[in-house]
């Protein structure tokens, strides 16, 4: 190989889809104005990270375009395709994708508030059926981050805040997205998905719940002195046999370790990583860690924090020192050439990485199949198996956490076809449980859908990242209690992190918990024909106050707090 075709191998981007499957040709439409053909032709790069979606068929075609078009090229290097999340209910560019025509499960905080090892297992082999059918053969997933900073953005890709469940479910998770390993007995065969495990050594403790993905929030904490227990998940993650893993943004502040990004940190991915913790796989950086970008039409200074002060070139070699073998978001494979070239990064050390990454590409099989079947595609992805089994998974992570006022009855679950209000619910799905009425006055029952309230930030990029504060503003909520003092009232809200509700807890008739889940899902569980079976993967503060006293890497550190962690009830169904 050339140096130019090695030090294309260390680099992982954006690329999206043309229309009906075809190849994007327009640099000005391109993530980083860049096309697939530049970056395998032109830049020798053979790594790529889908963004949107189409058709299972349209996914398969356009994967089967990719990969002739490196197969034409001089080393003729199949292409790895990878994905953020795709089958559960965030909608994020920056960190997940609605499910498109892929199964819909509840988001992983669901999969924890189950915690059934084997729902996780099923989970990750029904993601592995559908990725390979399509050539997605990279998971940017799963987050072993915990969760103990209830303001973070990034929390419904967790398993929650305690580090035993999160390091149980790791396993099973790794494992399914493996699938059955060969006779050999390896970490990865040509039926594997190669995952991605972040974001180490942990992200959960950001300073005010703020997320490095912008520049105010950079700093990790860790007032109660409790880095090592955000390590447990990974070290369950290596032991699970993790093949690749990704640095975070974040800076630790007041560790003993240098006070930079964690992929600019030598200390951490050699020292702790590498030696202490013994992982010998490939370290992923996250995107965007070298380069200032346009992102969605905004301009982002490069996630260089702590060494923004050094060249583009200065921070790849301090990166490539640290430990890092792959750039993501970048597509500068010219500035590594030029490192070497000058004697500042050693073409022995690129040489690591380079055998590293090919050899993954060889246990997946792609040298031997880079193509897939787009019959067989339509076939696998969504399929009615599937999807039966992530509906079932979102009604069993449904979590119960108030039943009928105190000194009544329960109200749950419900029978017969009362008349019933409904917002932000499908009226045509709820039509088919109860009458409905749209005067409130008029019903026996109303239910009301919520997600978890946040602060909207002003750039679009930023828009994504729900962080802030955790109450609703007093309009909203006036409006909410009016509604829960005008009739008996059934609220049913979506928790991507932890929310503060203590006046809805007590005034509704009934309190539900989903971490993604459908209007029938829910209805099946209202009306008895599931039974809910979650418990909380987080505490619920009791209010704004207790958040802000609160150390953002300890677990369970509300002193009274209005549901605790585990909390959980059973309504018996039908």
């Amino acid at each position: 190989m050339t140096l130019e075709e090695k030090a294309g191998q260390l680099f992982h981007t954006m690329v999206m889809m043309g229309e009906n499957g075809a190849l994007a040709e327009d640099p000005g439409s391109a993530p980083g104005g860049v096309t697939a053909r530049h970056m395998v032709c032109d830049l020798h790069m053979t790594h790529v990270n889908l963004l949107g979606a189409g058709s299972a068929r349209q996914l398969a075609e356009w994967h089967n375009r990719l990969q002739e078009l490196a197969a034409a090229t001089r080393l003729g290097i199949p292409v790895t395709v990878s994905t953020d999340p795709r089958h559960s209910f965030t909608d994020n560019p920056g960190t997940a994708m609605m499910s498109g025509p892929f199964s819909q499960w509840p988001e992983p905080l669901g999969l924890a508030a189950v915690g059934d090892a084997e729902l996780v297992r099923a989970f990750a082999d029904t993601v592995r059926r559908e990725y390979l059918a399509v050539g997605l053969r990279v998971s940017l997933h799963p987050q072993a981050d915990l969760a103990t900073e209830p303001r973070w953005a990034r929390i419904s890709g967790t398993f929650g805040e305690d580090a035993d469940i999160a390091s149980e479910l790791i396993g099973p998770y790794l494992r399914g997205l493996r699938g059955p390993v060969d006779a050999a007995g390896t970490h990865l065969t040509p039926r594997s998905i190669a995952a991605v495990v972040k974001h180490f050594p942990g992200g959960g403790p950001q300073m005010d719940g703020e997320d490095p993905h912008f520049p105010y929030g950079r700093e990790q904490v860790y007032p109660g002195g409790m880095f090592d227990y955000h390590l447990r998940p990974f070290r369950a993650a290596i032991a699970a046999g993790a093949t690749q893993i990704m640095p975070y943004y974040g800076m630790p502040v007041g560790t003993q370790y240098e006070q930079v990004a964690f992929g600019f940190n030598k200390q951490v991915l050699t020292g702790l990583l590498r030696q202490e913790l013994g992982f010998d796989g490939i370290v992923l950086s996250d995107w965007g860690l070298i380069n200032d970008s346009m992102i969605m039409g905004e301009p982002h200074p490069a996630r260089a924090w702590g060494v923004e002060h050094l060249s583009p070139a200065e921070r790849m070699a301090k990166a490539i020192d640290a430990g890092v073998d792959q750039f993501g978001g970048e597509h500068c494979p010219e500035l590594l050439v030029e490192l070497v070239r000058a004697g500042k990064v050693g073409q022995a050390r690129v040489d690591v990485s380079v055998a590293r990454l090919l050899a993954e590409k060889f246990r997946l099989g792609l040298f031997d199949q880079r193509f897939v079947d787009p019959d067989v595609a339509e076939q696998a992805v969504g399929a009615s198996e599937f999807r039966r089994l992530g509906a079932d998974a979102q009604r069993r992570s449904l979590t119960l956490l108030a039943n009928g006022p105190a000194g009544r009855g329960p109200v749950l679950p419900l029978t017969g076809r009362p008349r019933l209000y409904v917002r932000n619910l499908d009226a045509a799905v709820a039509a088919e449980y109860a009458e409905l009425t749209d005067d409130p006055s008029h019903a026996d029952l109303a239910v009301l859908r919520l997600d978890t309230p946040y602060e909207p930030r002003p750039g679009r990029f930023e828009s994504f990242f729900h962080a802030g504060r955790l109450d609703f503003d007093d309009e909203r909520l006036a409006e909410i209690l009016a509604l829960l003092e005008a009739v008996p009232t059934i609220v049913v809200i979506r928790l991507e992190r932890p929310a503060v509700i203590p006046q809805i807890a007590q005034k509704a008739a009934a309190l539900l918990v989903d971490y993604g889940a459908s209007d029938a899902a829910v209805l099946d569980v209202l009306f008895g024909a599931a039974t809910p079976q979650g418990s909380l993967p987080f505490e619920l503060p009791r209010s704004m106050a207790q958040v802000e006293i609160g150390r953002p890497d300890v677990p369970q550190d509300s002193p009274n707090p209005l549901f605790p962690f585990g909390y959980g009830l059973r309504c018996a169904g039908r």
